[in-house]
Order: structure tokens, then C-alpha cells, then sequence
């Protein structure tokens, strides 16, 4: 533990914080030029948002122009908004006038209880079917798993929730269809984030645990006299453990992506909802605040995944 406090670890989180620093200006000037080079008038979508499409005028789009300094240059403005950033200030939304800190915290909470919730259900399915696959290659377990995983990943995540919407909403009348405010609710969007990460990381683990099994040091535990469970347990579970935990990660990348069409379809107050709605309205702030709080949050589980494969791996872990 101590060596890699003193070694590598510190050289980890330097380059994960300077990533997270290049991630906040990539994603403020991209957000800001794609915004500004969608068609239409942005005031005017500024104030369908403020007052509804029935209500707003051109007076009213010139009013918001104004107040909002839309006219100024568009170097100007992007500027003014790297400035707050450097500052920690989000600044407000153009639609609600409340600041972009607090809004996007309310909806993070909102995306990380249901990512953490459908992060955890995945690990309770996808890698113990896994490594029972991977413990016995090839066996009935193995070929109905690949089946179904192949079934899974061949489907879009959007899919996959109409078709639960379908069966335990819609036909079993189990689950509420949408919407969110009690455990029920959340049933129906876990499930399907869950049921797409898992496809995956059952076969990942199943691979690992078939590499680790057929590998000489496995080989050599068992003719030492360990029982399957034992040698699983020594010598087996944490040299499969990385890779699993590694690809973990990266699929966070796609949890993220998949929060945004998940929540949406599930009516979720959700940072991804959340994103849509700031991009019809052209809430550059909030569009900026959104895609900021999505892509520091995959810095950071990649940095917590990349620490714990660290503390885990018997090859450079502690021992």
C-alpha cells in the first residue's frame, strides 16, 4: 500500500485532475459553438421557454435578446463564460433564472441515484453468471448466456425500456410507466440501464475467469490439494477481478450516454432529461452546466475504478 501511495497513485490523480480540467474547457467551447450553429433564432427559443410557444412574440424574443446580451459577439460571450468558470460560477439559466449550480445538483442526484442503483444491479447479475460460465466453458451456462447477450447488445437501450414498459407496465400492471417520485418509479429505468450493462460485463467476466482457470498458477493450486471453491477464492476471483473492473469503467461512458435517452424515455428529473429540455430551449448555461456535471462525473469513476484495479491487482497491488 504504501508503494503505490508513493508511486504511481499520485501520478494517477495529477493526470486524472488535469484531464478534468481540459474536459471543463472542451466541453464549454463545444457546447457554446454546436448551440450557436443550430438553425433558428435562439432568443426566440428563449422565450418559447420562459413563457410557451402559444405566448411568445417577436417582441418578446427582442426583449430577451436585450436583456440576455445575445447580440454581443459570440467570442465575447464565450469568453465571459470561460471567466465564471475559472471563477467556479455556472451562471443562471436562461429559461428559469435559477443558477445552473443548483439546478444541475438537484438533477445529478436525481442521475446518480438511479446510475449507482442500476451500476450495483448489474454487478449482482452480470459477472457471478460470468464466472459460473467461465468456470465451466462451453457447458449449457456458457452458450445460453452468449445467447442472451448477444440479444441484449444487438438492441438499442431505448428498446429494451419499451419493451419492459410494455410487459410490466402496459400489460402486467406492475410499474408505473414513467415518472419518478417512489421506489416504483425507478424500477422500470434500473432495470434497463442494469439489464444492458450486464449482457456485457457477463461476458467479460466470463472470459476472464476462463483465461485465469486454464492459466499454470490456477493449474498449479489445484494440484496442490485446494478444493475448486479455494482455489477459486485465492488465487482465481482477484486476478479476474481487474479486467472486470476495468471494463466496468468504460461502461460507465455508455451509462452516461444511456442516461440520456433512459431518462427521457422514463419521464426521469434526471441530468440527461434535463440536457433535452436546455437544448430545445437553447439554455446555453444549462446546456454547458449538464454537459459539464456528465463528463466530470465520467473523469471521476474512471479515476476511482483505475485506483481500486490498482489496489487490486496482485502484480503491482499491495500484496
Amino acid at each position: 500500500m504504501g508503494a503505490l501511495i508513493n508511486g504511481p497513485l499520485p501520478r494517477l490523480l495529477l493526470a486524472r485532475a488535469g484531464q478534468a480540467v481540459l474536459v471543463a474547457v472542451m466541453v464549454g467551447v463545444l457546447t457554446f459553438v454546436l448551440v450557436r450553429a443550430l438553425p433558428g433564432d435562439m432568443a426566440y427559443r428563449i422565450a418559447a421557454g420562459r413563457y410557451g410557444f402559444d405566448w411568445v412574440s417577436t417582441a418578446a424574443a427582442e426583449a430577451v435578446r436585450q436583456d440576455l446580451g445575445l447580440d454581443q459577439p459570440a467570442p465575447l460571450a464565450l469568453l465571459a463564460w470561460l471567466w465564471d468558470l475559472l471563477r467556479l460560477d455556472l451562471g443562471q439559466s436562461l429559461v428559469t433564472g435559477q443558477t445552473v449550480a443548483e439546478e444541475v445538483g438537484h438533477q445529478f442526484g436525481h442521475s446518480l441515484l438511479l446510475a449507482a442503483s442500476a451500476a450495483g444491479l448489474s454487478l449482482l447479475i452480470g459477472p457471478p453468471l460470468g464466472a459460473l460460465a467461465g468456470l465451466r466453458p462451453g457447458g449449457v451456462l456458457d452458450r445460453g448466456l452468449l445467447l442472451v447477450a448477444v440479444l441484449m447488445r444487438s438492441v438499442p437501450p431505448f428498446t429494451v425500456g419499451v419493451v419492459l414498459i410494455l410487459l410490466l407496465s402496459v400489460q402486467a400492471r406492475l410499474l408505473p410507466a414513467a415518472g419518478s417520485g417512489s421506489l416504483a418509479h425507478t424500477i422500470l429505468p434500473m432495470l434497463t440501464l442494469a439489464l444492458c450493462l450486464a449482457a456485457v460485463s457477463a461476458r467479460v467476466s466470463r472470459d476472464a475467469v476462463a483465461g485465469v482457470t486454464a492459466s499454470a498458477f490456477y493449474t498449479f493450486g489445484r494440484t496442490k490439494g485446494l478444493g475448486g471453491g479455494l482455489v477459486f477464492w485465492r488465487h482465481g476471483l482477484r486476478n479476474a477481478g481487474v479486467p472486470v473492473l476495468t471494463y466496468f469503467g468504460v461502461q460507465f461512458v455508455g451509462l452516461v450516454e444511456g442516461m440520456v435517452v433512459i431518462e427521457t424515455l422514463f419521464a426521469w428529473p434526471g441530468i440527461g432529461h434535463a440536457l433535452v429540455h436546455a437544448v430545445v430551449a437553447r439554455d446555453v448555461p444549462m446546456i454547458q452546466g449538464a454537459a459539464l456535471a456528465m463528463g466530470l462525473f465520467v473523469v471521476a469513476m474512471n479515476t476511482v475504478i483505475d485506483v481500486v484495479c490498482a489496489l487490486l491487482d496482485p502484480r503491482g497491488g499491495p500484496s
